[in-house]
């Protein structure tokens, strides 16, 4: 190739970087590995972790922010505190006087709640089962789609009712069998169903879809009978405030309305515990953006090798290219031309590297998002982060070899073999 004794134009320097890497195409494959390899690690990792965690946040502000969940705390016995749950302390009466005495405190809904075998004729499924009072949808997002939840009759009268989720109409009704108007046993007892809630998906590892929701006053009678001496025992109380701001406020309410009720005079005792929806969204999301991060930056250490890798091949392609490097110096090439030249091979290495790489990192976000049911993002964040981790790794790695190649004398190079 020749060179004209005159300044180089960067458009001739990036032609002979370009034909340089092209005349070393498995090697240059090579090299870019490192740096596909890492970017689409960066890429794919942070957004599969923003796909989780939307998704995540739309199924719990699915279930609601504003709510409040009491459960049974732990009890105290002869001085002794039990563990967290041991014991019910909560009944349905707790949930009536929330609902007559906190006036912040829009919707009260107590449920009990266990597991059990569920038959259809021939089919059968474990799932979940509540018994829940007429409150119980609203509280917690969660209507029926097709048919009804059980009437204030019904709740009175402990009736035989039930209403499927989702997950239990595809295991116990194949072959599109309307389950309305059939009959299930739980426990030895019938059961009609009357509905089938809308699906609300997963929240944890917990798929809200699998379950069957029945008359609490059924479920205390019939599946679960642990009646207290003071009411009807229950798992919990759902509480929806206004919004979430005003959370703080029901919460003040409930607990002295619980603790006056359950004669807790000190703080410490206190038998219940409350969870506020929004809190727990919001230390998941810290807590997945942590992770998000961590995994990231464990990604970047294959950028790290990437680079170490361009170094190492441009130190090799300097000592091999020294008489060609000499000739172009001898016929008037500057040392800038030099340095710009090996510059431009390390930086188009990692570029198209990075383009490669971000190309696979949006094609497996792509399908984790598809076989997994999240949000497909791909932030404008994401491809600028790709773009400059891997322009900035070849401006790094190329340093050392460009300047070891513009500093060489042409007199010696041109006398290497």
């Amino acid at each position: 190739m020749t060179l004209r004794p005159h300044n180089i134009s960067y458009w001739e320097i990036a032609e002979m970087a370009i034909a340089s890497l092209w005349g070393n195409k498995l090697r240059s494959g090579l090299t870019m590995l490192g740096v596909i390899i890492g970017i689409s690690s960066v890429i794919g990792i942070s957004s599969i972790g923003q796909g989780v965690q939307k998704s995540t946040e739309e199924n719990i502000r699915g279930l609601g922010t504003d709510v409040l969940q009491v459960m049974s705390g732990a009890a105290q016995s002869g001085g002794v505190k039990k563990a967290m749950g041991s014991v019910s302390t909560l009944t349905w009466q707790d949930a009536k006087a929330i609902t007559t005495q906190a006036p912040s405190a829009t919707v009260v809904s107590a449920y009990l709640q266990g597991s059990t075998q569920v038959v259809y004729n021939a089919e059968n499924t474990l799932t979940n089962i509540y018994g829940t009072d007429l409150s119980y949808p609203t509280a917690r997002n969660t209507f029926p789609k097709e048919g009804r939840f059980f009437n204030a009759e019904e709740l009175d009268t402990a009736a035989s009712v039930a209403v499927i989720a989702p997950t239990v109409r595809k295991n116990l009704f194949p072959n599109n069998v309307n389950p309305i108007g059939q009959k299930i046993r739980i426990q030895g007892e019938i059961y009609d169903v009357i509905g089938i809630m809308e699906a609300k998906g997963s929240q944890g590892p917990q798929d809200r879809d699998d379950a069957v929701y029945i008359p609490l006053t059924s479920m205390s009678a019939r599946i679960i009978g642990n009646n207290s001496l003071t009411g009807v025992s229950v798992n919990g109380i759902y509480i929806k405030g206004q919004d979430e701001t005003k959370l703080d406020i029901v919460k003040f309410q409930v607990t002295n309305i619980l603790r006056l009720r359950h004669n807790i005079n000190v703080p410490d005792n206190d038998d219940f515990r409350i969870t506020n929806q929004a809190d727990i969204l919001k230390t998941f999301n810290t807590i997945l953006s942590l992770f998000t991060l961590m995994m990231v930056a464990i990604a970047g250490i294959s950028l790290i090798v990437g680079g170490i890798g361009i170094a190492n091949i441009m130190l090799v392609s300097v000592v091999e290219r020294t008489r060609e490097i000499g000739v172009r110096k001898a016929l008037g090439a500057t040392d800038n031309a030099i340095l710009s030249q090996f510059l431009t091979e390390s930086v188009v290495i990692s570029v198209v590297g990075g383009s490669v790489g971000i190309a696979i990192g949006v094609g497996i976000t792509f399908a984790a998002a598809t076989a997994f049911k999240f949000p497909f993002i791909i932030s404008t964040s994401s491809i600028l982060l790709g773009f400059g981790l891997s322009t900035s790794v070849g401006l790094i790695a190329g340093v050392i070899p460009a300047r070891n190649a513009a500093r060489l004398d042409p007199i010696t190079a041109l006398r290497s073999e």
